[in-house]
């Protein structure tokens, strides 16, 4: 009875693996379809039914490597190169001989020159020489992708060095800059300071001026007092020479006694006359 179970176990797995292979056939079988359909829609230039018939083709095998490098061509050509490397990636991945992984790389390698990625590009080509080395398309490629990749990076090199002998350039003008504005304030500090010294300057002369005014006066006024002093010399050698000068009081005073006297004398004098006239009694006929 065990080996009877064990027999009846090995049938049924058979079966079902073979089961198995005729769909995985079948779906092979319908993405060929699929994708004759796409090459077919190409060819007449109607890309959107071929893209559509090489999606269900993709959708339905992955093992089949033809509809997505072919997908990858269209698009491609249509310069949509970000879903064109998808698809030739894919096709690489899903390519069971070398043929067609070469293929794929190449194409890969043709999108990363497209977009200047060179050093992905010269992966791509080296990739793709790995599984057909007599490929002179790619050998070249490889070869062109080299020495755009050298120009690059002498081109990123010189950029660098511009970037840092501008940086340099910068900092210079900068410190430039810089000492030309401490320069300019000291210069402005020091117009200050000769502003301040002048009107220092200034007010000290006007002090000076003044002072020389008031010692001009001072020395006017002495002169004046100079030129006095013989007159007030002269007038005390006067007051000197005369002790007993009278005030103005006691000169009018003695005017006033000197009037009374001489009116006394004016009265003596006018009434001698009349006693000495003679006086007419009668007419002188």
């Amino acid at each position: 009875m065990r080996k009877i179970a064990i027999i009846i176990f090995l049938t049924a797995g058979f079966v079902q693996g073979q089961e198995m292979e005729k769909e995985k056939e079948r779906a092979t079988k319908i993405a060929t379809n699929y994708t004759w359909e796409g090459n077919k829609n190409l060819i007449e230039s109607d890309f959107i039914n071929a893209e559509a018939n090489y999606r269900k083709a993709i959708s339905k095998s992955t093992e089949n490597s033809i509809a997505p490098y072919n997908l990858g061509n269209a698009y491609y050509e249509n310069e949509t190169y970000s879903e064109a490397f998808g698809r030739f990636k894919q096709a690489g991945e899903n390519a069971t001989n070398k043929k067609d992984k070469h293929k794929a790389y190449h194409n890969m390698g043709n999108v990363f020159m497209k977009n200047k990625e060179y050093q992905k590009a010269v992966d791509a080509y080296k990739e793709a020489l790995r599984n057909d080395p007599t490929d002179e398309e790619t050998r070249y490629n490889l070869a062109l992708a080299k020495e755009m990749l050298k120009k690059q990076q002498e081109e990123e090199q010189k950029n660098d060095q511009n970037e840092d002998n501008q940086d340099n350039q910068d900092k210079e003008d900068q410190k430039d800059q810089k000492d030309q504005n401490e320069d300019k304030k000291e210069g402005d500090e020091n117009e200050d300071n000769k502003g301040d010294q002048k009107e220092d300057q200034g007010d000290k002369e006007e002090d000076g001026d003044k002072g020389e005014e008031k010692n001009e006066e001072e020395q006017e006024g002495d002169s004046e007092e100079q030129n006095d002093e013989p007159y007030k010399a002269e007038e005390e050698n006067k007051q000197q020479q005369r002790p007993n000068q009278l005030s103005p009081q006691q000169v009018k005073n003695l005017l006033e006694a000197m009037q009374n006297e001489e009116k006394k004398v004016q009265e003596k004098i006018d009434a001698q006359k009349v006693k000495g006239a003679k006086v007419k009694t009668e007419k002188d006929w």
